[in-house]
């Protein structure tokens, strides 16, 4: 059987400016095409800035993209598109679908053949992929991840061009079941949708061979929690800084950056914790598990999720997790040897629920053996499975 021949569309794709902007749909891509019976030409927009100076932060680090690259063996190309930031979310599928347009009628000029596009994150860029599926009569597979369809279908605009893109699309996929119901609730037919779960790679992340040297290394005595995601309002980093209040003698790594780093180092100044909360910076994906293997536990505060990458990396390398109870926390963190879901998402909550979870902390090894279960295995199948049902129906 010839192999599936893909064009992976999606903005939340990493680049070599940004190496772990959306690297979960990258893991889940590499994994498909490691199978053998998919290949992929990957288009990853960028929005389009005119500087690379570091003083304009993230829209620099835009600029400083490459307008093609080769990761993990796979072709992957930034062409840019215009943005309007701030005002312009009604108008992004649009200035999306017009500035790709053009870049996949020359790929195809030039030889290219596609069966599908396999477009990621609903809003804008899997509306942009329906249109561009009907304009060039390529079916679209769209796969939900979070704040697409948790978020943004609360503005009306977005909601209407969502529901054209449930309508449009041959098949949808989400990360979580609780995604799934939203897909739902917003007009999805039921046999439209298929739960295909995030992954983890077992073999980057996995208990350090040396824990007390990895320990020594972070510089770490005592009880250490490890904080993983981006410094903004959502992931919660304030939450579990000022539930170190209630901690003592535990120290907290926070591995990230973003525009809330000013803010974070002002609250762990004013509650007087910089002794024990450290924020790492950025932290490429392959150099984390050692800090996970490090920790005692992870923390995963955040008020919004799809499917929580971090907390499968973390029990991979044998550290339970303490998570806040929304969309797909649950999913993930299903028995003791995991974690804990925190009831309470506040300071006072985590802070109870990580004492909870240390009294006493599971056994590292059966930590990693419930992560095992979450290999990519099963979802590279249901993608296969689901892209040939979808190209077979065009054909037939």
């Amino acid at each position: 059987m010839a192999p599936l021949r893909l064009l992976t569309f999606s903005s939340l794709y990493p680049n070599a400016a940004r190496p772990n902007h959306g690297v979960f749909v990258e893991n889940r891509l590499r994994h498909l095409v490691a199978s053998g019976q998919a290949v992929s030409t990957v288009v990853a927009p960028v929005p389009w800035f005119p500087s690379s100076d570091p003083r304009f932060g993230d829209w620099a680090r835009h600029a400083a993209a490459p307008r093609e690259e080769t990761r993990h063996g796979l072709r992957v190309i930034h062409p840019r598109f215009p943005v309007i930031p701030k005002i312009g979310m009604s108008a992004a599928p649009w200035l999306l679908y017009r500035a790709m347009r053009p870049v996949i009628a020359r790929l195809l000029a030039l030889g290219a053949r596609f069966d599908a596009i396999d477009a990621h994150y609903v809003y804008p860029d899997g509306v942009a992929a329906v249109w561009l599926g009907r304009h060039f009569g390529l079916p679209v597979v769209v796969t939900a991840r979070g704040t697409d369809v948790s978020l943004i279908p609360h503005y009306a605009i977005p909601r209407r061009l969502i529901r054209g893109a449930i309508a449009g699309s041959a098949a949808l996929v989400t990360v979580s079941s609780a995604l799934r119901d939203a897909l739902l609730d917003l007009g999805a037919p039921p046999d439209k949708v298929t739960v295909l779960r995030n992954g983890v790679d077992t073999a980057l992340f996995h208990p350090p061979a040396d824990r007390d040297g990895a320990r020594h290394a972070l510089g770490l005595n005592g009880s250490t929690l490890v904080s993983v995601g981006l410094l903004i309002e959502r992931k919660g980093h304030h939450r579990t800084i000022e539930a170190m209040r209630a901690l003592p003698g535990f120290t907290l790594l926070i591995a990230g950056e973003g525009p809330e780093r000013a803010r974070l180092t002002a609250l762990i100044d004013q509650l007087g914790l910089r002794g024990r909360v450290r924020l790492l910076g950025a932290v490429p994906h392959a150099e984390l598990a050692a800090i996970y293997g490090a920790a005692d536990a992870s923390v995963l505060a955040s008020s919004r999720e799809g499917w929580a990458n971090v907390l499968l990396e973390s029990m991979a390398c044998g550290t339970p997790v303490v998570a806040s109870n929304i969309w797909g926390n649950p999913e993930v963190v299903q028995t003791r040897d995991a974690g804990l879901i925190a009831p309470e998402n506040t300071p006072d909550g985590i802070a109870a629920t990580v004492r909870r979870l240390f009294d006493p902390l599971p056994a590292r090894a059966a930590t990693r053996a419930y992560a095992e279960a979450f290999g990519w295995e099963e979802t590279t199948a249901g993608q296969l499975a689901l892209f040939r049902r979808v190209t077979s129906q065009v054909m037939g």
